[in-house]
């Protein structure tokens, strides 16, 4: 169950100002009105946002009904461009680079961001200022095929031998052909809807999806099969929304606090630092998955060949607090045990 939101100083701030706009009982003062939020435009990115907007808004209707908050659409780069790999054009940052340039420059004052598809290291003067509670972090197959018969304990089995499978995360490539290399992968991207839609038509034998998103979309009676995180290990950030500011904006920055899921910022907070220790991108073969159990912190690192031939997974556990030095230790101990020509090849354009 989520935490109740309280009423911070900066929330009750924005609610004054939008009565006073509303009323027109004095001239505006202090920060401007509406606050624009920037978001992708796809279905699911806009999904996430109205979703942010309405957690801001709960415990004070006002916001909402003065109109407080504006949604602001932006087009990027990684949207775009649906022919090609990430990494070929830039790598997943470009879901962000339009709309961090738009924060930079003072267009819009919030950024909703599917965590997962946020650059490790944020553009200067910006930071990550709240983890929303995480959704479902597992990873989904859907199969084009929809009669065969799928065995829990052998998820695998249900891909007839040879199967192409439509897909753009190396991360999900290499796993899957760790454990059946006769698998053929075809590059398949776009949004949730796109990707279902090129499936139906007989693009593939079955593609790949973040549970949470069909689940935020309303669309989970379409998985077929859930991959459990020993399965599968899911990607850092995954299933977890964050939002952007400018770090000089401490106003927005203590409204944000009050939306904060701790357990969230923890869990990332790992992953995101095993990633950024491996130095990882969209040709980098790397899973990240913690959790908090019992009041312990516990992370799971993998990294692997992009062909599935390698695959290491390791372990580590702590305190929450510890959560930064707990991803850098794994991702230091996963480096040690990995041959160097694993990260050769990461690197070679």
């Amino acid at each position: 169950m989520n935490a109740p939101v309280l009423p911070s100083d900066a929330l009750q701030r924005v609610a004054a100002e939008a009565v006073r706009r509303s009323h027109a009982a004095a001239p505006p003062t202090g920060r401007k009105l509406p606050l624009r939020v920037g978001s992708r435009a796809s279905p699911l990115a806009l999904v996430q946002t109205r979703n942010f907007l309405t957690r801001l808004t709960r415990f004070c209707p006002v916001l909402r009904d003065m109109g407080a908050f504006q949604e602001y659409q932006i087009s990027t780069e990684g949207d775009r461009n649906q022919a090609q790999r990430l990494a070929e054009i830039g790598g997943k940052g470009l879901f962000a680079k339009e709309i961090h340039e738009a924060l930079v420059a003072g267009r819009i004052d919030f950024a909703v961001h599917s965590l997962k598809d946020l650059e490790t290291n944020l553009p200067p003067g910006l930071v990550l200022a709240c983890t929303l509670k995480r959704e479902d972090a597992r990873d989904a197959l859907i199969l084009r095929d929809r009669t065969v018969t799928i065995d829990p304990e052998r998820p695998y089995d249900c891909l007839p031998e040879g199967a192409l499978i439509g897909c753009a995360s190396v991360r999900r490539q290499a796993q899957m052909l760790h454990v059946r290399p006769d698998l053929r992968f075809g590059l398949l991207r776009g949004n949730v809807q796109t990707r279902l839609d090129k499936l139906r038509a007989g693009a593939c034998d079955a593609t790949l999806l973040a549970l949470a998103g069909l689940r935020r979309l309303g669309m989970e009676d379409r998985v077929d099969v859930v991959f459990e995180p020993h399965q599968m290990l899911p990607a850092s950030g995954q299933g977890i929304v964050g939002v952007t500011v400018r770090e000089s904006d401490l106003e927005l920055r203590e409204l944000l606090s009050a939306i904060e899921d701790p357990e969230a910022r923890a869990v990332s907070t790992a992953e995101r630092a095993l990633l950024a220790e491996l130095d990882g991108s969209c040709r980098t073969p790397i899973g990240g998955y913690a959790r908090i159990e019992k009041g312990v912190l516990k992370l799971t690192g993998m990294i692997a060949s992009e062909d599935g031939t390698f695959l290491l997974q390791r372990d580590i556990e702590g305190a929450p607090l510890e959560a930064a030095r707990l991803g850098t230790e794994l991702a230091d101990e996963l480096r040690r045990d990995t041959p160097s020509n694993i990260f050769e090849d990461m690197r070679r354009p």
